[in-house]
């Protein structure tokens, strides 16, 4: 499997491309900026991208995401809880940056256990919603890609339309924290981490803050 990630835009969103070796197929994991520097990261790596998976519908998570689409032909899946922040600028938030962005409507809606076949490469799909109805967590190998919900040291707000903050520590604790310790945490936004290390330090989730 290739798993690479990085800092895209003004808002240090993370973007992550993940791909077959074999068949070369990939899908990208929220295309929040810089659609130019996505597409050529693909190229270089000699792969098609077949799909767009977004960890949840906000802004910062999909503002590149035509430009990636109308150049790969990708289909473009969200969580059925977020569809509709795909064409309602308001809750993409996209109304309170000056940019308005309303797309067409996703190509497939996602559910907590769906799979999306990427070549050889299979991705679960575990619905965490806390910091949006619709936020996932996508399974890669042993890395999940958390989006907005859990962090290095934090986790998501949720004093957006929709959050939760409950929900959020529940989505975490519940569907999370029970992977094996060394499990890679790739978040939305800042470093990665463990399971492990999240269970132990993170303030959010053993009591400390």
């Amino acid at each position: 499997m290739i798993f690479e990630g990085f800092s895209v835009g003004p808002m240090d969103n993370n973007c992550y491309i993940i791909g077959c070796e074999e068949t070369r197929e990939a899908a990208v994991v929220d295309p929040g900026a810089e659609g130019g520097r996505i597409l050529k990261r693909l190229e270089s790596l000699n792969l098609k991208c077949g799909y767009i998976i977004l960890t949840h519908g906000h802004v910062d998570h999909i503002g590149a995401l035509q430009q990636v689409q109308q150049s790969t032909g990708a289909l473009v899946l969200i969580h059925t809880g977020d569809a509709a922040m795909l064409t309602n600028p308001k809750y993409n938030l996209s109304a309170y940056t000056g940019s308005d962005i309303k797309l067409k409507e996703a190509d497939r809606l996602l559910n907590d256990g769906d799979t999306v076949d990427v070549g050889k490469v299979k991705l679960k799909v575990i619905h965490t919603p806390g910091h949006t109805p619709g936020g996932i967590t996508i399974v890669a190998g042993d890395n999940l890609i958390t989006g907005d919900t859990l962090f290095a040291g934090s986790v998501g707000r949720s004093d957006f339309h929709g959050g939760d903050h409950n929900q959020l520590i529940a989505s975490i604790k519940d569907k999370l924290l029970g992977f094996p310790e060394n499990t890679g945490v790739y978040p939305g936004h800042g470093p990665s981490s463990t399971i492990g290390e999240e269970a132990k330090h993170n303030p959010f989730l053993n009591g400390t803050w």
